[in-house]
């Protein structure tokens, strides 16, 4: 898949067949879409290609909208739409003056222009330009001015696509790593530099790599205690371990942590970043009587972490 960040500096696509979103999370939704996308490609010896947009378009049409959470980042988006045979990735800088363009203006100057598409595919619902004004119907009556074949994303798999994303996110922000999993069709990851703590997990025999997770958009599951799997750089594999998130009560903690125990590990990792997959959730995170109770539960999260993995 080649990657496009500069508009001015586009390749003439080869019967372009593009599709148009953010594709947050790459879930199985979003999946029926980029087949569609790559079967009529293929059909007509053409090109697949994705547009999407940089930052997310809420966030600039919406500046009022605070504590948007992504289940990926772009660059974790970027990465699983690698695996699914899309040509071209075209990733746009979503400014003001890009949404405030006059509908037939973004589909003239942008979308004609820019990639001459032989076919667009697109949800009834996709609205685009200046309030929003543009929509499936004003492709469909521009279709034979600019030449371009019309094919709509059927309502199921878009009605399929906005369930499945709002319930990846709550999913995860309760902890139901299930769900989340699931509906995305692999196991939800994110990644952290691992910071220096307080060093309490190494005197109770459970040290822990505390993460400052580096992207604030990036959606962390909720409190509570996790089997997981961690991808360290220059490591073959995925590691064991267990992952605790929040304010740990029972020293009294004052802010929310995340921090990760990987099974059988010893080395140095401060600095680096590393990649959580959040397999299951254990338990809630509870205040225990006493320094020892909690050691107690956590030899027992550890027995039930490698029950899971």
């Amino acid at each position: 898949m080649q990657i496009h960040r500069n508009i001015e500096a586009l390749p003439q696509f080869k019967n372009a067949v593009v599709t148009i979103g953010t594709f947050d999370g790459v879930h199985e939704g979003h999946r029926k879409v980029i087949q569609q996308l790559t079967d009529e490609a293929q059909k007509i010896n053409g090109e697949s290609v994705i547009i999407t947009f940089h930052p997310h378009p809420r966030k600039v049409v919406h500046s009022s909208i605070l504590g948007l959470r992504l289940i990926t980042t772009l660059d974790e988006r970027i990465e699983l739409l690698r695996n699914l045979g899309v040509n071209h990735l075209v990733i746009i800088p979503f400014t003001e003056v890009f949404a405030n363009q006059l509908p037939e203006d973004y589909l003239r100057n942008f979308l004609i222009a820019r990639f001459h598409p032989h076919t667009i595919i697109i949800g009834y619902d996709h609205r685009f330009g200046r309030d929003r004004l543009g929509d499936y119907k004003l492709l469909e009556a521009l279709q034979e001015k600019y030449r371009y074949q019309l094919q709509e994303i059927p309502k199921h798999v878009l009605d399929n696509i906005s369930i499945s994303s709002t319930k990846v996110r709550e999913a995860i922000l309760r902890g139901d790593m299930a769900t989340a999993n699931h509906l995305l069709g692999y196991v939800f990851f994110f990644e952290g530099e691992v910071i220096h703590g307080d060093k309490l997990g190494r005197e109770l025999g459970y040290p822990t790599a505390n993460l400052k997770v580096q992207d604030e958009e990036k959606i962390v599951p909720g409190n509570g205690v996790y089997a997981v799997y961690v991808k360290i750089p220059g490591q073959d594999g995925w590691l064991k371990g267990m992952m605790s998130i929040g304010l740990r009560p029972t020293v009294n903690g004052k802010k929310r942590t995340v921090e990760v125990n990987i099974f059988d590990f010893d080395k140095m990792i401060y600095g680096q970043t590393i990649r959580v997959y959040v397999k299951q959730f254990l338990r809630e995170e509870v205040k225990f009587d006493s320094l020892e109770a909690m050691v107690k539960q956590i030899g027992q999260d550890k027995i039930n972490s490698l029950a899971v993995l």
